[in-house]
C-alpha cells in the first residue's frame, strides 16, 4: 500500500496538485479496494494511477477549494466515492456524505469499511433525502459529477432548491449547451448557475468546469 501511496504522491506532483502529506494512505486504501471492487461490479473506468489522480483526484481538488471548514457535503450519485470520499480523505474537517442507489449504495458501502474509512452511504434517491433534511441537518452543498445532464440535475433539485444551500456541478465543455438547454426547458426560473472554475482536460485541449447552482434571492440575485 505504501507503494501505490508513494505513486498516487508523485503524479499528484507532476501534475501540479498539491495533496495534504497525510492524504496518501487514505487515498491508496481507497484506490486499492475500489480497483479490487471494479471487478465484480462496474463502478470506474480509471484503473491506474495515471487515470485515478486525472481524473478523480484532480476534479476532487478542484471542489474542494471551493468548500469551507465544516461543510455538510452530500455526494449525489456517488458511483464507486468518486469525488465525495476523495473529499473526504483530502478534507477530515468536512462533513461528507454519499447518495445512491441501491446497488452502488452497497458496494461504495463495503469498499469503504475495506478501505478503513467510515462515511454515512444512503440508499435511494438523493433529492430525496435533501428534502427531508432541515435544520442543523440541512446539507450546504452538494457535489454533482458523470451524473447526468444539467436539465435533470435542475429537473431533480430546481423545485427543493431552498432545502440546500448549493449544487457545484463537475461538467464537460458542453457545459454551455447544457445550460442553453436548461434556460429553454425554464429549469433556471428558481435558481442561478455560473461558472466557479476552469481546469485542463487531461489528453485534449478542452477543459472542465465546475458550476455553481444557487437559489435565487427575491431580487434574482444568488442568495448568499
Amino acid at each position: 500500500m505504501a507503494v501505490l501511496a508513494q505513486a498516487i504522491g508523485a503524479e499528484s506532483a507532476r501534475l501540479g496538485l498539491a495533496l495534504p502529506a497525510e492524504a496518501g494512505p487514505g487515498l491508496a486504501r481507497y484506490a486499492a479496494a475500489l480497483w479490487q471492487w471494479n471487478e465484480r461490479l462496474n463502478l470506474t473506468r480509471h484503473t491506474d494511477v495515471e487515470r485515478f489522480v486525472s481524473r478523480d483526484v484532480a476534479d476532487s481538488v478542484a471542489i474542494a477549494t471551493h468548500l469551507v471548514a465544516g461543510e455538510r457535503v452530500l455526494d449525489v450519485g456517488t458511483g464507486g466515492g468518486v469525488p465525495g470520499v476523495i473529499l473526504a480523505v483530502l478534507r477530515p474537517d468536512l462533513r461528507v456524505e454519499l447518495a445512491d442507489r441501491a446497488k452502488k449504495a452497497r458496494a461504495v458501502r463495503a469498499l469503504l469499511a475495506e478501505a478503513g474509512l467510515s462515511l454515512p452511504v444512503h440508499e435511494g434517491a438523493a433529492q430525496e433525502l435533501v428534502a427531508r433534511r432541515g435544520g442543523r441537518e440541512r446539507f450546504d452543498t452538494l457535489v454533482v459529477r458523470a451524473v447526468a445532464p444539467l436539465s435533470k440535475l435542475l429537473t431533480w433539485f430546481e423545485p427543493i432548491a431552498g432545502s440546500f444551500g448549493r449544487l457545484l456541478v463537475v461538467k464537460g465543455p458542453r457545459w454551455e449547451e447544457e445550460k442553453r438547454e436548461a434556460r429553454h426547458r425554464g429549469l433556471v426560473k428558481l435558481v442561478t448557475v455560473r461558472r466557479v472554475a476552469a481546469w485542463p482536460l487531461p489528453g485534449s485541449d478542452n477543459e472542465s468546469v465546475l458550476l455553481e447552482v444557487r437559489k435565487r434571492a427575491a431580487s434574482g440575485r444568488p442568495e448568499g
